[in-house]
């Protein structure tokens, strides 16, 4: 994709390129509607991107979801990047 929205997260573009179509869960507290559509017109592949309240961190809450999201992707393991 050609370009950078106005307030896409900086780590957003990176992130799908290491991807590579592959499955993957970004945590982060600064995950924003921008991100989310940006990631959903360029990433082919499974992922979530899951915001954290910075006032609070990671809670268990948090950490089920993560667990039942990395359930979801099954056995679509990428493996090591290849260059």
């Amino acid at each position: 994709m050609e370009g950078s929205p106005r307030g896409l997260h900086w780590k957003t573009r990176p992130l799908v390129e290491w991807a590579e179509g592959r499955p993957f869960v970004w945590v982060d507290d600064e995950i924003n509607a921008v991100d989310r559509q940006w990631v959903a017109a360029a990433h082919p592949g499974p992922y979530l991107l899951h915001r954290v309240d910075p006032a609070e961190g990671l809670t268990d809450a948090d950490f089920a979801v993560l667990v039942v999201t990395a359930r979801s992707f099954g056995g679509r393991r990428g493996g090591p990047r290849r260059r």
